[in-house]
């Protein structure tokens, strides 16, 4: 008897496993608290609950989260707005299914201690993988005529003076700064978001192609996921523990005090300035402003629309 009820257990947590939908997510980037409300949905079981095996997969230097997704390796990344109008743009359908970022995060620091906006011309440094579209957009159309310095990852050109200011963004290699040392004010720190470029960043995206045959299983992935930021935003300290986590098994060099900067500023973010809410959606205000700038400053071939990002 004893053999026949551990045989039938054994059949019913395998049917249960074996239920569930495998999905493998990856972030666009190295784990950080930029990723938080996922980490949280795996480690407190809300992609479980949902009914999806999830796996949470970072890229590496050779592969990249949009490569994973044109290999059918993983399922869903996260993007910035700008960023998925250039995949779309560029031939690949994608579907937003959850909007966390509802501000723009992206700053730009002169390290000449006078107000970035009047250094025509100046060496200002970007990110090799993507991330400026919008910086360049601007640039253009205020007749700034930057000259565009590619750097990987961190703020190391920017300190050791190779480049007269850089971007940065609000949660991440500003902070970076700031524990370097650098006092930041008002006059060598410019804020897109203040300043009429408030397009909204970080979504969760995957192709149309396969969000057409498994809506369910997206409709769950973004519900657990919401879940897990809202939880996030109630519980920051043991957040923060979730993130460490990650960030140890990814063997990624930080600290603690630098991804609580983070995952508080990721969080306020995610606070619509208008509303006050923390809405999760995308704004068709902000898709619009975006596509004719980058239509515009020709960083796309063709307007790209609300109703091409969204689910219906």
């Amino acid at each position: 008897m004893k053999r026949l009820f551990l045989l039938a257990l054994f059949l019913v947590t395998a049917a249960s496993t074996w239920a569930q939908e495998r999905f493998v997510f990856t972030p666009q980037w190295t784990a950080q608290s930029q990723f938080a409300g996922y980490y949280v949905a795996q480690e407190k079981g809300f992609y479980r609950d949902a009914g999806i095996d999830v796996e949470i997969v970072h890229p590496t230097a050779t592969m990249s989260a949009m490569k994973r997704i044109s290999n059918n390796e993983s399922q869903a990344t996260t993007l910035q707005v700008c960023q998925a109008m250039e995949i779309i743009d560029g031939g690949i359908p994608l579907v937003n299914i959850l909007q966390t970022s509802m501000n723009n995060a992206m700053v730009i620091v002169s390290r000449r201690g006078v107000d970035p906006l009047t250094q025509k011309g100046a060496r200002v440094g970007i990110w090799s993988v993507g991330f400026g579209q919008l910086a360049i957009c601007m640039s253009l159309k205020d007749g700034l005529d930057y000259e565009w310095i590619r750097f990987a990852n961190n703020v190391n050109l920017f300190i050791k003076g190779a480049i007269d200011a850089t971007l940065a963004m609000s949660y991440n290699e500003y902070y970076q700064l700031v524990q370097a040392g650098y006092e930041m004010n008002d006059l060598i720190v410019y804020r897109f978001c203040d300043h009429g470029y408030n397009v909204q960043e970080d979504g969760v995206y995957m192709t149309r192609e396969y969000y057409e045959g498994h809506k369910e299983q997206a409709r769950k992935f973004a519900d657990a996921s919401r879940r897990g930021w809202e939880w996030a935003a109630e519980h920051p300290e043991e957040t923060l523990d979730i993130v460490m986590k990650y960030v140890k098994e990814n063997k990624i060099v930080t600290n603690r005090t630098m991804q609580r900067l983070m995952l508080a500023e990721v969080l306020r973010l995610q606070i619509d300035r208008e509303s006050g809410l923390r809405e999760f959606r995308l704004r068709p205000d902000m898709v619009k402003m975006a596509s004719d700038l980058m239509v515009e400053y020709m960083m796309l071939g063709n307007e790209v629309t609300y109703e091409q990002l969204t689910e219906d």
